[in-house]
């Protein structure tokens, strides 16, 4: 059952199969819902309720060797400091720390400065017969937004977020080569002047507070984060802030010009822009594949996967799955959704997902409000190519 048949094959790298990956994930989840990969080596869960429990069950699968599969497979040590790639109980002293800087009060006072990046993007386009959802609003806005949040220099931003974006970039359709160096490379040199320079000049920025942080670590011993560690909270912090909701945007404009009769009940009923946001998240997750380090030997629908496996879960495989969700593959605003995967499950929840949520709802808002129409350029349309997160390098369209 676990043999990879000719004409069902699935791999995250693979550009053809990325371009529209859901009538083969629609497979997976009927025929193999436990798939393996025998060119990676990799097993994969595509059902929504076995993503779910592998999500909450950290003991069984882990992070700390990655959570993406050509992390894994590297077999490189991990640099500390990354929440994501962290189990308890290290996980729960810094996620901690950083649950601070996303509370429900901070997100609400950050919304007026949201609205006003998003319209400082969209005002000098009224008029001009089209934008770019992703080079115009979705590569510009977020970047803004953790910027502001972080204490980066808006004139710094762009070149620190095309940075990030090349990190993630797949060259062709294999496993890239990844190495401990070249991670270092890519995450030291961003943030270390700013931090340095913050710790001299405190501010009322997120970095300033990572840096006067007290808490208790593995040893119970009361000390603030080294500059190292502030160092790979920022990295984090700005990747996910910059990529995902960069994705999340082009998803919106791409999937609401296939549906302009659901677009227009949002144009008409602005109250509806939460809702489609959930359903935009559920439809096209921007972060759709999470990979895991087994530690024993665990059984799958009915077959073993054995300890020191990587194991790929599916999360928006797992938001398609009629199981879960009546009719999956229809994109329908007035979806009634107790919960989806696409910010993940269990510990490893996205911490910046109000954040997503509310920059999603602004930024949809706030198109609604000037183009109440537009249809993608097909033709001049670019999907970007990562392993990690899925959607538009560019979505260019013309508006009415």
């Amino acid at each position: 059952m676990t043999t990879t048949d000719a004409d069902l094959y699935y791999d995250p790298y693979d550009f053809e199969i990325d371009a529209d990956p859901y009538p083969v994930w629609k497979r997976l989840r009927d025929e193999r819902p436990l798939y393996h990969n025998e060119r990676y080596d990799f097993f994969a869960l595509s059902r929504f309720d076995a993503v779910e429990r592998c999500l909450v069950d950290w003991r069984t699968y882990v992070s700390s060797r990655g959570t993406v599969l050509e992390l894994i497979k590297s077999g490189m040590d991990i640099p500390p400091g990354s929440i994501i790639f962290e189990d308890p109980p290290t996980h729960d002293l810094h996620r901690g720390l950083l649950s601070r800087v996303f509370t429900p009060r901070k997100m609400a006072a950050i919304e007026p400065k949201v609205r006003e990046f998003c319209a400082r993007c969209l005002d000098p386009l009224v008029g001009a017969g089209g934008f770019d959802f992703i080079h115009d609003l979705g590569a510009q806005m977020p970047m803004r937004t953790i910027g502001m949040l972080l204490g980066i220099p808006e004139q710094d931003q762009e070149a620190i977020r095309d940075r990030i974006d090349e990190g993630l970039r797949l060259a062709d359709g294999t496993m890239p080569d990844v190495t401990a160096r070249d991670r270092q490379e890519a995450d030291g040199s961003a943030f270390a002047e700013y931090i340095a320079w913050r710790a001299e000049h405190p501010a009322d920025d997120l970095m300033t507070e990572l840096l006067r942080a007290e808490f208790e670590d593995a040893t119970g011993t009361r000390r603030r984060l080294t500059h190292e560690e502030v160092l790979g909270y920022v990295n984090l912090l700005a990747a996910a802030g910059n990529e995902t909701t960069t994705r999340l945007i082009g998803w919106t404009g791409k999937v609401l010009a296939d549906h302009p009769d659901q677009r227009r009940r949002l144009v008409e009923d602005r109250s509806l822009v939460p809702g489609a946001i959930e359903e935009l998240l559920r439809y096209e997750s921007p972060s759709p594949v999470q990979a895991r380090y087994v530690t024993r030997d665990v059984e799958h629908h009915g077959e073993t996967v054995p300890a020191g496996s990587t194991l790929l879960l599916l999360n928006a495989s797992g938001n398609r799955d009629e199981r879960k969700f009546p009719d999956g593959d229809r994109f329908d605003i007035h979806r009634r959704i107790d919960h989806h995967l696409a910010f993940g499950y269990g510990i490893h929840f996205c911490l910046g997902a109000a954040l997503a949520r509310l920059e999603g709802r602004v930024a949809l808002d706030e198109v609604l409000q000037r183009f109440p129409t537009w249809e993608v350029d097909a033709e001049r349309a670019v999907q970007a190519r990562t392993s990690t997160v899925r959607g538009w390098e560019s979505l260019p369209v013309v508006t009415g």
